[in-house]
């Protein structure tokens, strides 16, 4: 079934055609796309574009590292480069068509919520190229590559390391928006706490999400951090040391609160996603344990690279623990205190999963 968020959002604000009619200056002077099999195009000839959502830029995860990865294609190919941030949910439609107007060579929209606009505009433009984050198409569309990424496994090793560090005996995990690609997250998440559980005879509790019922703690967007900041308390009284967010910038209200009750001597920890947040996020590093990564900055670039040699496909790109395309942070500030054993314990796990031996599996995990 083709997935679809249409139900939820309405489109073409005013302000969406005034984003527009900017974005359409901004992105004035861009080379035509070339189709498929074309020759390849030169550097100075080419343009990348990117439409985030509405977490903007410096979200310190998807967004940013999908805007970083475009930029290193920038620097290393010599392309010119265009980006719009998207204020509201209404301004995803208006963007696109704004990079089509402006006749990008390829057109990145970054995250699931962008699913539908991107399809609209694909749809709508059969010789234009698009690549988006986290989302794909059953049936394909030929002119989109979907880039996504199967996160269970690395958010397994989390939970398993969560597992081991915990000093309460619960750890705890919420969402932005209950969506497949933030849920695929915590299946994993509580997989591994479950497995830690099986392996060492404990009875570590999780917070926050029932991977059977496929229910849990939210807080409805990527937008309001006070509300990840009331979760993340919640969850602290319950007992939870260890708190992973999976919510975009909402993750900013839950280091606050893991950092207030640091400072009020307890012993707590925070798990970061999507990239590295001890570097992105340096403000809470002295709470860092580790990230659950998606190397995205790596696969967009090869992405436009391929497109601007005349080789783009519509194949998804799907990142895994076996092509690096997840995976789990260091431990940076925490790596004397996560024991030897640990350490090579979620070394035989991760070879395991990439073996076979192990299976991870989330009801929305990507198909490669």
């Amino acid at each position: 079934m083709k997935n679809s968020l249409r139900a939820h959002f309405k489109r073409g604000s005013m302000a969406g055609v005034a984003t527009a009619g900017a974005a359409a200056l901004l992105l004035s002077g861009c080379g035509a796309p070339p189709e498929a099999g074309s020759p390849t195009a030169t550097a100075s000839d080419y343009t990348g574009c990117i439409v985030s959502d509405s977490g903007g830029f410096d979200d310190q995860s998807f967004n940013q590292s999908s805007y970083e990865g475009l930029k290193k294609a920038q620097a290393e190919l010599g392309i010119k480069v265009n980006q719009v941030e998207s204020k509201t949910n209404n301004d995803f439609e208006p963007n696109l068509r704004a990079m089509v107007a402006a006749n990008c060579d390829l057109t990145l929209t970054v995250g699931f919520l962008l699913g539908d606009a991107t399809e609209a505009q694909a749809t709508a433009n059969p010789n234009n190229h698009f690549a988006i984050i986290d989302y794909s198409y059953d049936p394909p569309l030929s002119n989109v590559k979907p880039i996504v990424y199967d996160t269970a496994p690395a958010a397994f090793l989390a939970g398993y390391l969560a597992a081991a560090s915990t000093k309460t005996g619960t750890v705890a995990t919420f969402g932005g928006m209950k969506i497949r690609t933030v849920t695929i997250f915590m299946d994993g998440y509580v997989d591994g706490v479950k497995y830690y559980n099986e392996q060492k005879g404990k009875d570590i509790k999780v917070l926050g999400w029932d991977k059977a019922a496929q229910d849990g703690s939210f807080t409805g967007d990527f937008v309001r951090q006070d509300v990840g900041k009331q979760l993340t308390q919640n969850f602290l009284d319950q007992g939870a040391d260890i708190v992973m967010p999976v919510a975009g910038p909402v993750g900013a209200g839950a280091g606050a609160a893991l950092m207030e009750a640091k400072a009020a001597g307890k012993d707590v920890k925070l798990i970061w996603v999507d990239s590295d947040g001890f570097l992105t996020a340096p403000e809470y590093k002295d709470i860092m344990l580790t990230s659950v990564m998606k190397l995205m900055g790596e696969a967009v670039e090869a992405v436009v690279k391929d497109d601007k040699d005349g080789k783009f496909t519509n194949t998804p790109y799907v990142g895994t623990l076996a092509n690096d395309g997840v995976q789990l942070a260091p431990f940076h500030n925490f790596d004397s205190q996560v024991p030897v054993e640990v350490k090579s314990e979620l070394e035989q796990i991760k070879k395991d999963i990439i073996d076979g031996k192990l299976k991870v599996e989330s009801p929305v995990s990507p198909k490669a």
